[in-house]
This record gives structure tokens, C-alpha cells and sequence, in this order.
């Protein structure tokens, strides 16, 4: 059984490594070129996958050769496609990732059909039936059926929206999240001033600052990583691995239970259900997933390309060597 389901964009990367970043009127150097996965909602379920965790997919993809590519590499890392749709005679979104030195990244990409994957498509069975639903860009309405789907049947709900979320209206299923995460910038759309007394201090707040680590944010306090020093090669991905650390710890720390305790009760006046309450899950399950997360993250920096998440084992050994 799938304990995990990510709903998201599938895409194709091709990773460009310049010699910097171009800016208008110049020209940069393309010092080699690699092709693999991407999408955050793909790069999640393989992370997580290689975690050891049962990981399915929600998403879509063209039938072109970039669509078998990449559906293809899903199914070698040991994710569940049975909710990955196939659109005949379209093109699977690629994205073209300049990487500097620096391990800093430039996007530029076409949409292909990564949201052709609408709220009549879903199967909500299987979203009943796993442990967890992960939430990256997508469709508000279809982020928002699945998001509610798990909600009433007492499944957890994270979300990490990206960049997308200041320009498309995600109320839904942030309505119903119990882990929202969000970098620096895209975090003050979300709190305005403070954790405290915002419309998501019931809920599990992640900041990612990238290299400089991440802070916390839960009912019961807040906590803060510095993040791991490392040689930064490629900084994509690494973010998605980061969510698929911080999500696989706390689920083996509460297994058997899910991240929402209970089913939310729909509101006889509203056919929204209300915000789930989050389970006790202690300052140390949050510092344990934290570090975990990070730890997940910096690997990924020091490797090339958005798909080269670590085994569990890698990140044992590695954690060893911090402490």
C-alpha cells in the first residue's frame, strides 16, 4: 500500500552548467548538460521513495519520448504510477535549469500538460487510503479536491506551494494543510507579520532559508537549523528533498498514525471542512525532522541535478560524521 501520495507537476530537466548566470545583452558558456526528471511533486515521490517509504504519484505527462523518459525514471526509483495520466498527441513541460559555480539556479521552461490533471481525474479511494498527501503547484482545484478529499477521511495534508503561490488562489487547500512549506520570500505572503496570531498558527509552519537552514513554527513552540556546510554544486531539488526528509521522519517517529489527527467534521453551514488539529508531535520529533530534512537537502546541493536525493543510509552516514 502507498503510504505517500505527492500531487504536482511532472517535468523534464535539462540542466545546463554555466559559467554564470546570463544577464540582458550577454552571453555565458554551457560547460556540460544533463537530462532527468523533474517537478517537485516527481522529485518528492523519488526522494521519499529512496527513503524507503511506499510512494505513489498524481500528476500527468504527454506521450512524447520526454514523458516515457521521465515516467520511466519514476517507476526505476520505486514510485507508484497508477495516477500519473498519460495525454495523448500533447508535450510533457520541460524545464531548462542554468546552474552558475555557485550552485545557483535560472529557470526557463514551457508548461507541456504537468496540470492537465483536473478534480474529475482523481481517485479518491486511493487518496483515503494512504498515510499522507504531499501538495506541490498544481491546479488550485484539483490542489484543493485532493487536499479536502484526505482532510475528511483523517489523512494528512502538507503543501508547499512554491513560487506560484502569491498569483493563484490556493485557499482551499491551505484551508486544510497541517505542514505549510514555504521559503523566506514566499512565507510573508503567507504569515504577513508573525506566526503567532496568524491564520496558520495551528498548524505546522517549515521556512526554508536554503544553505542557512530552516525554522519551524508549531503550537507548541518554534525551532531552528542552521543547515550543514557543504560544497554547493546544484541547488535543484534540494528543497524537495529537504520536504521529503522532513515528511518521512515525522511519519516513521508517528507510524501508524496519521499527521492529522483526527477527521475534520464538515460545518453543516459550509461545505468546507473546518482546519484539522495536529497531533502531539513533539519539540524533539520537530528538531529530529528537521535536521533529517536539512541533512536531506545539503546532499542534494552537493550533487548534480534535481533528482539525486540520498538513500536513508547515505544520510545516516552522513549525519554521523556532523555529530
Amino acid at each position: 500500500m502507498v503510504r505517500v501520495l505527492t500531487a504536482g507537476h511532472v517535468n523534464w530537466d535539462v540542466t545546463l552548467r554555466v559559467d554564470r548566470l546570463p544577464e540582458a545583452d550577454c552571453e555565458s558558456a554551457i560547460r556540460s548538460q544533463h537530462r532527468s526528471g523533474g517537478g517537485s511533486a516527481a522529485n518528492v515521490a523519488a526522494a521519499l521513495a529512496n527513503l524507503s517509504l511506499d510512494t505513489g504519484l498524481i500528476g500527468s505527462v504527454g506521450d512524447d519520448d520526454n514523458g516515457l523518459l521521465a515516467s520511466r525514471e519514476l517507476e526505476s526509483a520505486g514510485v507508484s504510477l497508477d495516477g500519473l495520466r498519460v495525454v495523448e498527441g500533447a508535450d510533457t513541460a520541460v524545464k531548462y535549469l542554468l546552474v552558475d559555480d555557485e550552485g545557483e539556479v535560472a529557470v526557463l521552461g514551457n508548461d507541456g500538460v504537468n496540470e492537465a490533471v483536473t478534480p474529475a481525474d482523481l481517485d479518491r479511494d486511493r487518496i483515503r487510503s494512504a498515510d499522507h498527501v504531499h501538495l506541490t503547484s498544481q491546479r488550485p482545484e484539483t490542489a484543493g479536491a485532493i487536499a479536502q478529499t484526505a482532510n475528511e477521511a483523517g489523512v494528512g495534508v502538507s503543501f508547499d506551494p512554491g513560487r506560484r503561490l502569491c498569483d493563484r488562489d490556493y485557499t482551499d487547500a491551505l484551508a486544510v494543510a497541517d505542514i505549510v512549506f514555504a521559503n523566506d520570500q514566499e512565507i510573508a505572503s503567507l504569515l504577513e507579520d508573525e506566526y503567532v496570531g496568524s491564520a496558520f498558527d495551528d498548524r505546522i509552519v517549515v521556512v526554508k532559508y536554503g544553505g542557512d537552514g530552516a525554522e519551524v513554527h508549531t503550537p507548541g513552540g518554534s525551532y531552528v537549523h542552521p543547515g550543514f556546510d557543504v560544497d554547493t554544486v546544484d541547488t535543484a531539488g534540494a528543497g524537495d528533498a529537504f520536504a521529503a526528509g522532513f515528511i518521512a521522519t515525522l511519519l516513521e517517529q508517528h507510524e501508524g498514525e496519521s499527521l492529522a489527527s483526527d477527521a475534520a467534521s464538515v460545518s453543516s453551514a459550509s461545505s468546507v471542512p473546518s482546519v484539522p488539529s495536529i497531533p502531539s508531535v513533539s519539540g524533539v520529533d520537530i528538531e529530529q525532522a528537521l535536521e533529517f530534512a536539512n541533512a536531506c537537502g545539503a546532499l542534494t546541493a552537493s550533487e548534480k541535478g534535481a533528482r539525486s536525493a540520498p538513500t536513508l543510509s547515505r544520510v545516516t552516514a552522513f549525519l554521523k560524521t556532523r555529530f
